[in-house]
């Protein structure tokens, strides 16, 4: 545990577990035996962070420690009393309830596991599954994120390859408009899975041959037969196509099991356009006998000059810390939306980047989706507002938000919502609102140097590039 956040986090984590030990009456050696631990996944885990990287850390607990009062309440009471964390909530009604904090300036979700044993050390094997028996499905849920990560790294031929090609489709998903799993598109672990998968089929490959293998394998697979890495393990009869999914990936670690998904036909279609043009592109410059084209194909999706008409997504609370909340809430229900739309529209294409109305003095989020260029006649969403809001309005205990859906030209887009992909600035659930008015210093990826990735923030006013 290299980074000084998760090795604090770490030492908080072990004192709380022997304050509820004390708290359960254990004797003195079993308190002294008492421990917890931290385990870093997601970008952290797999070695492809940044220094303004969000963490996802997991605690893993003993025994005795119970998520809905040990959790939620003690530990998040230590966390709430620490000065470097700030911003703390519980997100208890989350498939994998966790809190959310800001730990230093950096966004943390921290899941909860709670193992059958005493002693949960520092580098505890969360792949033996003798250490799982009997655990609840929340611990379980909890768990796979890391395994996966984990199973990734011992799978994969060339580590730092790997970690180079992933870095680079994780800037290109984020710049195309297909990365985040709550809009349906990919998340995470799936493009960790595709780029290992390619990397297993190359394991001698340069980082761009396996970029540009990675276009060609997917633009030509055939879906729904499922992404499988090799593990030397054989392959069940059921395991060839896996029809619940338009894009079954499974993770790489027993027993097997499909990544969560959220895609749709809509998202399916775009996921599918983009491996297309990748490979597409990639085809052309070999016959031309050029260089690979970074800048080409990591060029932000162009929303406003592929769609006429968006549905405006406006979410907005009294404060801060309510539109966190809420935003949040209403992301977790942004699949049911897709539906609706996509029955009145066949395809709608939800772009991940959060905005804001600088025009409305109250805290808020907006979010533009593509509306299908055939149909524009659709211009009556009143009956889909009402549907979605009976989705989101049931089940939620926090100070409830307003939400509004209404359609809008291109032309009528604000100046800061003209876009591509990639030139918004993404606001995580519970964080803090989005400044759209800092002076922005050009910043280049270190893996493609000539190719420009975004905007470090300083004080000052600047305009926003197209690109």
């Amino acid at each position: 545990m290299e980074d000084e956040r998760s090795l604090s986090l770490l030492k908080i984590v072990v004192a709380w577990a022997k304050k509820v030990a004390w708290q359960r009456c254990s004797t003195k050696q079993q308190i002294a035996a008492t421990s917890a631990t931290i385990l870093t996944y997601g970008s952290y885990g797999l070695g492809v962070h940044d220094p303004e990287s969000d963490i996802d850390a997991l605690c893993v607990g003993p025994f005795f420690a119970t998520i809905a009062e040990d959790f939620f309440i003690v530990l998040h009471n230590i966390l709430k009393s620490r000065p470097e964390i700030s911003e703390i909530h519980c997100v208890k009604d989350s498939k994998v309830p966790l809190m959310r904090f800001t730990f230093d300036g950096i966004s943390v979700d921290l899941p909860y596991a709670q193992l059958k044993v005493l002693n949960v050390p520092e580098n505890v094997d969360i792949l033996n599954l003798s250490l799982l028996t009997n655990i609840d499905e929340t611990s379980w849920k909890s768990l796979s994120g890391v395994r996966a990560n984990q199973r990734i790294l011992l799978l994969v031929p060339n580590l730092k390859n790997f970690q180079s090609v992933l870095r680079c489709l994780k800037l290109w998903a984020k710049r195309r408009g297909v990365y985040g799993n709550l809009n349906g598109f990919l998340g995470g672990v799936h493009l960790a899975v595709l780029a290992a998968f390619v990397c297993q089929n190359q394991p001698n490959a340069s980082v761009i041959a396996l970029i540009s293998n990675f276009f060609s394998t997917y633009a030509m697979w055939p879906w729904p037969t499922p992404v499988m890495l090799q593990d030397g393990m054989p392959s069940n009869v059921e395991d060839v196509i896996e029809t619940r999914f338009y894009m079954p990936i499974r993770m790489p670690c027993s027993p097997y099991e499909y990544c969560h998904s959220n895609v749709t036909r809509s998202t399916f279609t775009k996921i599918r356009a983009e491996f297309l043009r990748g490979h597409s592109m990639n085809r052309d410059l070999l016959k031309l006998k050029l260089d690979f084209d970074a800048g080409r194909i990591f060029e932000p999706f162009p929303y406003s000059t592929n769609y006429t008409r968006f549905v405006k997504i406006y979410l907005s609370a009294p404060d801060q810390d309510e539109l966190g909340d809420w935003v949040g809430w209403v992301k977790s229900h942004f699949r049911c939306l897709l539906l609706k739309l996509e029955a009145v529209q066949g395809f709608c294409d939800p772009n991940p980047m959060e905005y804001v109305d600088m025009d409305v003095s109250e805290p808020n989020v907006v979010f533009y989706w593509g509306l299908n260029r055939s149909r524009s006649n659709f211009v009556y969403i009143e009956p889909v507002q009402e549907d979605f809001s009976r989705s989101i309005y049931c089940g939620y205990y926090g100070i409830r938000g307003e939400m509004e859906l209404s359609i809008v030209q291109a032309s009528e887009l604000p100046k800061n919502a003209r876009f591509d992909s990639g030139n918004g600035k993404k606001m995580k659930a519970c964080w803090k609102m989005l400044d759209y008015n800092q002076r922005r210093t050009p910043a280049y990826s270190q893996h493609l140097p000539s190719y420009f990735v975004g905007y470090v923030e300083s004080n000052g006013d600047t305009e926003y590039p197209r690109s």
